[in-house]
């Protein structure tokens, strides 16, 4: 933290490394949790399992591991060297995820995805404070949103890569492909990751630092909760993850099932096409963020409500647009449904972006960690935990009496649930200004 009489640090080359290690940590993060989706088939098929197991396996089992550890660990993150945290977990959940590839029964892979969980529970929230703390405000948001490709690039190299993999090595391959190298990468994070001062660009708030240093975690969560703009951010953001892991998790299975595809062609043909559009609409909204918010805060959370709402069509284009239409790619057959996927991927992306910047200027420096933990907790209990799991229900439920469309029906009816997204960030907009309006006068 700066004073008047100490100028704030400058951005350099140190500071983009590392915030490329942690972003490269992100999205193997994402690849370790998000390649299951590409392997639903052939694991469900050898383990004999029911849709609804596999979304227990892929949702629930993750999400509620991943949720009760991740708000200590924010606090720890929030007293302790943020890098050393983000390093030793990326190796936990590595290791983890190549035992996957051991896993010879239903159970056993239940347990090696609890692991996951818990090395995955301290990378994402310590890695936003560190990210918050290394930029300005005015270059934060488009930071926070290169560090927020890690899921979609995430997404994209794990479908591509994960289903060639599996096509060619068989599903147990993949998990070692990928697990191997991201305890490779938990030693180049302590190497040469640097630990930013907190609130290096903010003003000075020691008496208020001195106190929330002191202060219980259920008390401090408490706090936060009250905050009325928070809670309206998180609730958008979990209402968002049921969607948005639910249409991740099972799309690739809707495209194997209903459009007869492989899991090569589905994972590359899905990863490129939602992939790419993630990754330019983190970036693009982004940087529109920076922009607009410069003239009107509000705008951090309008731009929200706004890409929420055009990726419900988008979704439900991707379900109900006619199998029959496609376009031939030299041999690669590409259903025309997947150009409304990288739509979906665009617009879907924002919320997650702008939402994490928003909590990181809304809450002090020393407790970023944490606010963006509770952030974490709704996104993966709701989402990773239910969204799955739910969709699974439903497409087994639906499977009675639609047959294979029922699974259409399970992820079409799982989409809508962005619209209470929109609703909970118009909610939230006022709040938040008034927020940040007393953050600059206290």
């Amino acid at each position: 933290m700066h004073t008047p009489q100490t100028p704030p640090p400058t951005v350099n080359w140190r500071t983009h490394l590392s915030l490329a290690l942690l972003a490269l940590v992100y999205i193997f993060s994402f690849i370790d949790r998000q390649v299951l989706s590409i392997l639903l088939e052939p694991i469900k098929q050898e383990f004999g399992a029911s849709d609804t197991q596999m979304g227990l396996l892929t949702g629930l089992a993750f999400g509620l591991i991943y949720a009760l550890l991740g708000i200590p660990v924010g606090r720890l993150a929030d007293t302790k060297n943020r890098r050393n945290i983000v390093a030793l977990c990326c190796g936990i959940w590595s290791l983890a995820t190549a035992a996957c590839g051991f896993a010879t029964q239903y159970w056993h892979m239940l347990a090696a995805r609890m692991s996951v969980a818990v090395g995955e529970a301290g990378g994402m929230a310590p890695s936003i404070s560190i990210v918050s703390d290394s930029y300005p405000p005015k270059m934060r948001s488009f930071a926070i949103s290169l560090f927020m490709m890690g899921p979609n690039l995430g997404t994209l190299l794990g479908l591509v890569i994960g289903g060639m993999v599996a096509q060619y090595y068989g599903w147990r391959s993949v998990f070692l492909a990928f697990g191997i190298p991201g305890v490779i990468l938990a030693v180049l994070v302590y190497l040469f990751v640097k630990e930013p001062v907190r609130g290096a660009y903010e003003a000075p708030r020691p008496a208020a630092a001195a106190k929330e240093a002191r202060e219980p975690m259920l008390k401090q969560v408490g706090r936060l909760m009250g905050m009325k703009p928070l809670r309206y951010i998180c609730l958008a953001c979990g209402m968002a993850g049921v969607a948005g892991y639910g249409y991740g998790v099972w799309a690739p299975s809707f495209f194997i099932r209903i459009h007869g595809m492989s899991i090569s062609h589905a994972g590359l043909v899905f990863g490129v096409a939602s992939g790419s559009g993630a990754v330019l609409g983190a970036m693009f909204c982004g940087w529109l963020s920076d922009k607009l918010t410069q003239r009107d805060a509000r705008w951090q959370l309008r731009l929200g409500a706004i890409g929420t709402l055009c990726a419900v069509p988008a979704g439900l284009a991707v379900f109900f647009w006619p199998v029959s239409d496609f376009w031939m790619l030299g041999s690669i057959k590409v259903p025309f449904a997947m150009l409304f996927a990288m739509i979906f991927g665009f617009f879907g992306a924002w919320f997650a972006t702008l939402s994490y910047s928003a909590v990181s200027q809304m809450v002090n420096a020393n407790e970023r960690s944490v606010a963006a933990a509770l952030l974490n907790l709704f996104i993966t209990l709701l989402g990773v935990g239910a969204g799955p799991l739910v969709t699974g229900i439903l497409s087994d439920y639906f499977a009675k009496t639609h047959g294979t469309d029922g699974l259409r029906w399970a992820l079409s009816g799982v989409t809508c649930m962005f619209l209470f997204t929109v609703l909970f960030f118009v909610l939230a907009i006022n709040p938040y200004k008034q927020r940040l309006q007393q953050m600059k006068s206290a």
